[in-house]
Parts: structure tokens; C-alpha cells; sequence
């Protein structure tokens, strides 16, 4: 059976694919949780109409994150987490805790995704943070402290 994803599924697909799965795991799994709908001509040509409107709103947002990218590295975060008395960190610091900390600190709204974060940060210190959006490239500087 033919089914559009509305969600992305593990091991299935991303939002607004069509991939054939069983009947059975679409009407007992998929359906019910609202994961995926019968794909029909109807349902594609709507779903592909999103996928542009998406795509579109996503070089919007893109552009606009390019022209704050010189302010972004113009701002200096300070976090303050626990951390032993050598200066390792209890819990690492991810992309997604900061992107949150730089929305709050400096009013810049970030996805994690445009983050480089190889490693989570695990050291206090002073941390620089490269973040890359399209082919444009900035850094974020972090000054992490202990409790």
C-alpha cells in the first residue's frame, strides 16, 4: 500500500515522502497515530505543493539567518553548569542546548542544524563554536562557567 508520510517515521522515510509499506502496519500503525495518509493523485500533488512551500520558507529563513550571521558572532554567551573541581562538566553541552541558550542570551533564533558541533562541550572555559548557514560561515564564542 502506498502511504504519504505526514511525520518523519525511523527506519521508513521523512515528512511528505510516499513509500509502500504492508496494509496490515498502515491501518493498525501508521494510521491511527496519524503518521501517514493513502496516497492517491489528490494527496500527492497537495503534499508536493508543501514540500515547495516548505522548501520556499526555508530560503527565506535561511537568508534572513545570513544577514544576522555577522551579529551572531558578535555575541559572546555566558553558561553557567555544574562541573567537578578539575572543570569537567557533569553533562556535555549539545547543539540543541545551544541553540536554546542563544535565543535566550542574545535573541537569535538558530536551529541546531546549522550548528557545527562535532563533540558536545565537556571542559569550562572559553569555546568557539562554528555555525554554518548555506555557504556563509560565522562563530558563536561561549564562555562556559562552573556552580
Amino acid at each position: 500500500m502506498k502511504v504519504i508520510l505526514l511525520k518523519s517515521v525511523s527506519k521508513l522515510g521523512n515528512k511528505y515522502d510516499v513509500v509502500n509499506v504492508a496494509s496490515g502496519f498502515a491501518m493498525n500503525s501508521l494510521f491511527p497515530r496519524g503518521l501517514a495518509e493513502v496516497a492517491n493523485a489528490k494527496s500527492i500533488a497537495r503534499v508536493s505543493e508543501f514540500k515547495e512551500a516548505e522548501a520556499a520558507d526555508r530560503k527565506v529563513r535561511e537568508e534572513l539567518l545570513i544577514k544576522s550571521l555577522a551579529d551572531v558572532s558578535k555575541a559572546m554567551l555566558e553558561i553557567e553548569v555544574k562541573a567537578n573541581e578539575k572543570g569537567h562538566l557533569f553533562a556535555g553541552l549539545h547543539k540543541e542546548e545551544l541553540a536554546a541558550v542563544l535565543k535566550a542570551q542574545a535573541n537569535f533564533d538558530i536551529a541546531p542544524e546549522y550548528i557545527e558541533l562535532k563533540k558536545p562541550i565537556k571542559e569550562v572555559g572559553e569555546h568557539k563554536v562554528a555555525v554554518k548557514i548555506g555557504d556563509k560561515e560565522g562563530e558563536i564564542h561561549i564562555n562556559i562557567k562552573a556552580l
